[in-house]
């Protein structure tokens, strides 16, 4: 019963979210997906978090995601989408050159070369920084790190990533913006906003609820393909196999007239991002840090954070806005999941597809980057 309560907790949140950012308007300026990692935050604090609710939330998390991204891009415009491909790839060639620098400087700083295995840290930190947690699981057998080691990776850059998440969304914008151009739109078709409180509208009328119904199934069929193919081939390719398969057939159907015309596709999409958004948050545990190995929580921390600084300058020679950085850096070092999450918070959807394809370069150069990266400081 307990479960059946939780769900319905996760899957309405969402609604009453909306629903206060559209009451008030200093929480609508924070944003609903903000919100919605706040809102997450205090369910695991009053105790939704552990492993009792772990299966029901891992469910969730691999539901939510994969059905939002053909949603979101249903309703985009892909003539519009090539014109904004050149700026992102930059962004994306700034972003590896930062994590690579501050992974060695670190390395140095933190004397690496005198902790056992501190050079496979890197690599795994190379790994996880360009690609994501697939590639962190790949390069633990790649170079034998030990579980101990791997665990404390792991957990780390999980605490760790929620606060640079919250960083990104929050502030980053805005600070950003003081050293970096503004996004603009290149073509008067693409929408740099969204109104995921549309949703609503939508499922009131008869007629557009069908249609929307019956796009969700599309969607459904396609994430549920998808999943097929992803196990067909080995474990090390599956995840970026089954987020290439989505995006691009999310992509096919935003060039289907009935597909892409269909309103409240994007809302929808949104929608689920926040059910994801609440559940994520609502898995960190405060008391799974109390014994931190701190060489590692302290380099893990000084990759995250210099990378990113070290990219905002790069990104300022080519004059990259600040939402490309944004969303290039949340697909690196957030993985690609979060480009929608992220994308969101910027009510920023142009991005969506150039941040998703960003995130499935770094997947596949992931294993090669780590590996080269932990015999590089080796040699150090």
């Amino acid at each position: 019963m307990i479960d059946v309560i939780v769900v319905v907790l996760y899957l309405t949140l969402p609604a009453v979210t909306l629903f206060l950012c559209d009451k008030f308007q200093f929480l609508n300026r924070i944003g609903a997906v903000v919100l919605s990692y706040v809102v997450g935050l205090a369910l695991g604090l009053l105790g939704l978090s552990g492993e009792r609710f772990y299966a029901l939330q891992e469910v969730l998390m691999s539901i939510t995601v994969p059905l939002a991204i053909p949603l979101l891009l249903f309703s985009s415009n892909v003539k519009a989408w090539k014109r904004l491909a050149v700026q992102p790839f930059y962004s994306l060639l700034f972003a590896l050159i930062a994590v690579f620098a501050a992974v060695v400087v670190g390395y140095l700083l933190f004397n690496g070369s005198e902790i056992e295995q501190f050079n496979k840290v890197g690599g795994l930190l190379v790994g996880i920084y360009s690609g994501g947690t697939p590639n962190l699981a790949s390069l633990k057998l790649i170079l034998n790190v030990d579980e101990e080691i791997y665990l404390a990776v792991h957990s780390y850059d999980m605490a760790i990533g929620a606060v640079y998440l919250f960083f990104l969304m929050g502030v980053g914008q805005r600070l950003f913006q003081l050293v970096l151009p503004k996004f603009s739109t290149v073509n008067n078709d693409v929408e740099s906003n969204f109104e995921t409180e549309g949703l609503l509208t939508h499922l009131r009328n008869n007629s557009s609820r069908i249609s929307l119904l019956r796009v969700f199934f599309i969607a459904f069929v396609m994430v549920a393909i998808a999943g097929g193919v992803m196990f067909l081939v080995p474990q090390s390719a599956q995840m970026v196999v089954f987020i290439f398969l989505i995006t691009a057939m999310g992509i096919w159907g935003s060039s289907v007239k009935k597909i892409n015309s269909t309103k409240g596709t994007f809302d929808l999409g949104m929608y689920l991002i926040l059910i994801f958004s609440i559940v994520v948050s609502s898995k960190v545990q405060v008391d799974s840090l109390s014994s931190i190995n701190p060489s590692i929580f302290a380099y893990i921390t000084f990759v995250v954070f210099v990378s990113l600084i070290l990219h905002v300058l790069l990104a300022r020679f080519r004059k990259i806005d600040a939402d490309t950085v944004i969303v290039t850096s949340a697909a690196l070092i957030c993985s690609p999941p979060f480009v929608p999450v992220v994308a969101g918070s910027l009510r920023n959807r142009s991005l969506i597809v150039p941040g998703l394809t960003i995130g499935l370069i770094g997947y596949a150069l992931g294993n090669y980057l780590g590996y080269l990266m932990a015999i590089l400081l080796k040699l150090l």
